[in-house]
């Protein structure tokens, strides 16, 4: 089961029956966070959570029986007494208390049956200093959104606007979609550039898509590590179009148009004396 889970969360299925928090939560550090997962299946015996960090491998946290009354606590939990599990009927939820920075991760609620293992799409958990001063002051990515045909390219950027905190700084692009995970990383090579009213230079770094599919749908974040943080952008969302099925959609609208004008003008000449209705059909 373990080897299985690892290769399910590399390539990350998502499963219609286990939903879960989804996109990036941000806590300040002494935090407490929940982060929910519910399930529909009436199959599953066992429910799990796992965590991978960026860049790093999936670890598996809590595993529980279906039957365990009451619910077994996995080891990794007696180890590490801030995290803890509550378990009901169709909901499986993780209890972070007093968060720490090394707590952020990317974290996945599952289920199993019969051998095979369903996971939810993954929630990241930032986690950031209140009151640092060496956190990083801005990071701003682009474009918002793009709509691409197939076939097509797109470029995304993350300027990063480091403020006091100036150190090496390690940059990730994930996507949140149909295939979940890291895609991209970068070192701290970037491209340098002025900001009027910012007395230090920011850095740009881009990722460029080519010959796009429907696949590739999904929001693109910009995650950046630097001075003990991991911040992220505000994402970019990726929408993949086909012409043909452009088309379509307007051909069935017309065709529910021309449906409707048609009942309409039955309806018109059944309230109207008949004769009248057979003259206008003859002038026509």
């Amino acid at each position: 089961l373990l080897t299985a889970g690892y290769v399910h969360l590399s390539a990350v299925i998502h499963s219609a029956t286990v939903k879960q928090d989804t996109g990036v939560v941000s806590a300040s550090v002494g935090d407490n966070v929940t982060l929910r997962c519910f399930y529909d299946s009436q199959v599953a015996m066992h429910f799990s959570w796992y965590r991978q960090t960026l860049g790093g491998r999936p670890e598996l946290m809590s595993t529980i029986y279906k039957y365990d009354q009451p619910s077994k606590v996995f080891h990794w939990l007696e180890k590490n007494p801030r995290f803890s599990v509550h378990r009901e009927q169709g909901m499986n939820h993780l209890h972070i208390a007093d968060i720490h920075l090394s707590d952020s991760a990317t974290y996945f609620c599952g289920s199993s049956h019969s051998n095979m293992l369903e996971f939810g799409e993954g929630v990241f958990l930032s986690v950031y200093h209140q009151h640092s001063e060496s956190r990083l002051q801005e990071i701003i990515q682009g474009p918002a959104s793009e709509t691409i045909q197939p076939g097509g390219s797109v470029t995304f950027n993350c300027t990063v606007n480091t403020g006091t905190c100036d150190r090496e700084r390690s940059v990730y692009w994930f996507r949140h979609g149909s295939r979940h995970g890291i895609i991209h990383t970068h070192g701290d090579q970037c491209t340098r550039v002025s900001t009027p009213g910012v007395p230090s230079q920011g850095c740009v770094y881009h990722l460029q898509r080519t010959n796009l599919s429907a696949s590739d749908g999904g929001t693109y974040y910009c995650a950046v590590a630097s001075c003990g943080e991991i911040l992220f952008g505000n994402g970019s969302k990726l929408l993949i179009t086909d012409d043909e099925d452009q088309k379509l959609r307007i051909l069935v609208w017309l065709s529910i148009i021309r449906v409707l004008l048609t009942t309409l003008l039955h309806n018109i000449c059944d309230l109207w004396p008949q004769a009248e209705c057979e003259q206008r059909d003859t002038q026509k």
